[in-house]
């Protein structure tokens, strides 16, 4: 049984996790709300931490959320929604840090580990309609970019999203989007663009669903590795809080973000490589993983899908991570 004991004790003398424990994480609405459901879990798990006040909020500003006007490329790429935070575990001014795990790299720092995942929440990109294409018939799942009219201006930073909706409406023209989920809706109301995609997941947890004006499914737009998924990470050494949070870890969340992660990190793709990545859990342990590469405008684009055991998750990750790759010209990766 995991031992707490009060912040008095001399950190360089703990004996378990001291009180409170320190939660790191970005201030944004989404992120508050997958903090605090993190929070809610473990209280579940160990009622008295709630009864003790167990823990605090720690909002930490990052690089990415305080450069809005470049795309993540071209500041240093998707870590910076993590930098400072993973210095906060370090020095030990949290114990731990919740993130949206696609914002994770594939490789974290020495000394901190990914120890705990959360149940996924529906993983597809939707579209969010401004008021050009609100007038258009409901959305087809099967064409669900026939409700943008042609020449339509989109809002987004994800090259992943752009490549996808580029290559299947070469008509669209795309414009960087950065900033929250609110702030991103409310560019789109202004009528500052016709149209943006988000993940439907965020919108869900902001009961903000109702913003979706077709969500795509993901064998139209592959998603982001890990898209849906929270992730809490701990520094290695910290075997309490570990075996803590081992008590919330979602069995398939963890299949899943290991084979997507694994096809990422074989590809060693950028913020500026269109990537995406889909796990799919099926009967009798087993799983598909869907992947997907191309150029940023559209031109290239290739997926393949594999088929194999859940427990074999890193490997068939790896395995198509490897076959895109040699599907790819050299310029993809450049």
């Amino acid at each position: 049984m995991m031992k707490i004991v009060p912040r008095t004790v001399v950190e360089t003398q703990r004996h378990g996790p001291t009180l409170p424990l320190a939660v790191g994480t970005r201030s944004s609405p989404l992120a508050l709300w997958q903090t605090r459901t993190f929070l809610a879990l473990i209280e579940q798990v160990c009622p008295i931490l709630k009864q003790m006040d167990a823990f605090q909020e720690r909002h930490i500003a990052t690089s990415g959320d305080q450069v809005q006007d470049k795309r993540l490329a071209d500041i240093g790429g998707k870590g910076l929604f993590a930098k400072e935070i993973h210095e906060a575990l370090l020095d030990r001014r949290v114990d731990f840090a919740v993130h949206s795990l696609k914002d994770l790299e594939t490789e974290l720092p020495p000394g901190i580990v990914l120890a705990c995942t959360l149940k996924r929440e529906d993983p597809r990109d939707a579209l969010v309609l401004g008021e050009a294409c609100r007038n258009a018939p409901p959305a087809d799942p099967a064409t669900p970019y026939a409700v943008l009219p042609k020449g339509a201006l989109i809002g987004t930073a994800s090259v992943r999203r752009q490549a996808q909706l580029l290559h299947a409406r070469p008509d669209l023209r795309v414009e960087m989007i950065r900033g929250n989920v609110q702030t991103r809706l409310r560019r789109v109301h202004s009528g500052e663009f016709d149209a943006s995609l988000l993940a439907i997941a965020g919108l869900k947890r902001l009961e903000l669903e109702h913003e979706a004006g077709a969500v795509i499914d993901a064998d139209v737009m592959v998603p982001a590795a890990a898209q849906g998924i929270v992730g809490v990470t701990v520094r290695e050494d910290d075997d309490e809080l570990r075996e803590l949070l081992h008590a919330i870890e979602d069995r398939e969340a963890r299949i899943a973000a290991t084979a997507e992660r694994a096809l990422l990190h074989a590809l060693d793709g950028s913020c500026r490589t269109p990537i995406g990545a889909h796990a799919r859990m099926l009967p009798a342990g087993m799983m598909s993983l869907t992947g997907l590469v191309a150029r940023a405008d559209g031109s290239f684009v290739t997926r393949r899908r594999i088929l194999g055991a859940q427990a074999d998750a890193a490997r068939m990750g790896r395995e198509l991570g490897a076959e895109l790759l040699a599907d790819c010209p050299a310029d993809v990766f450049a």
